[in-house]
């Protein structure tokens, strides 16, 4: 793996802010009460998508929780707005854990860590998609692009985790590990299809 590809990786995934772990400890929280009308069922849906994808973590059912911040807060009451145009109810909170800090911590770390683990996946089936290739003999700027395509992806699926991991969560070097590992493999791959085509004229 080159010191290049694995800072450039690092440099793309970089979180906007990471908390201490002291800071992390006295961290406020926006809590988010709602219910959702039972019918279409879709509605559900729609709300859980949006809470994960700013990287909330449920407390107990139709409670959900992200660390205090200016932009979750923006979030969370668009979102709560448009519960109510669903037909629902929505209650945004600001609070601070009197007890069971930890524990809040914890689930919202796994739930990073669980995102990370499936991008870790997804870079060991972007090695076997290129090693593939190889065994096909396929070095084209067709495949070449396609492939970029697909790092690509995975570079944006990253930077959505670690603008979100405000706490560092323990699989996040890993995670910058394997997206650079992929990096350096696509290099290598590049380089052939340029000596094949090079051959080839």
């Amino acid at each position: 793996m080159s010191e290049e590809a694995q800072n450039s990786s690092q440099s793309q995934a970089q979180p906007a802010a990471q908390l201490s772990p002291a800071a992390a400890e006295s961290t406020g929280w926006l809590v988010l009460i709602y219910r959702i009308p039972s019918e279409p069922t879709r509605l559900r849906a729609t709300v859980w998508r949006r809470l994960k994808g700013l990287g909330a973590v449920y407390l107990q059912n139709s409670v959900a929780t992200l660390p205090a911040g200016a932009g979750s807060e923006r979030a969370l009451r668009k979102l709560r707005r448009e519960i109510l145009d669903m037909g629902g109810t929505a209650q945004l909170l600001s609070s601070t854990a009197l007890a069971g800090q930890s524990d809040i911590l914890a689930v919202f770390q796994a739930a990073r860590d669980d995102e990370y683990e499936e991008i870790v996946d997804k870079c060991q089936d972007f090695h076997g998609q290129l090693q593939k290739e190889y065994d096909a003999g396929h070095f084209t700027y067709a495949e070449l692009e396609e492939n970029e395509e697909d790092l690509v992806k995975l570079r944006n699926w990253l930077a959505k985790i670690t603008e979100r991991d405000v706490f560092g969560a323990p699989r996040r070097t890993a995670t910058l590990e394997a997206l650079a590992s992929c990096e350096q493999a696509l290099e290598e791959y590049a380089a052939r299809v340029y000596a094949e085509e090079a051959e080839g004229h």
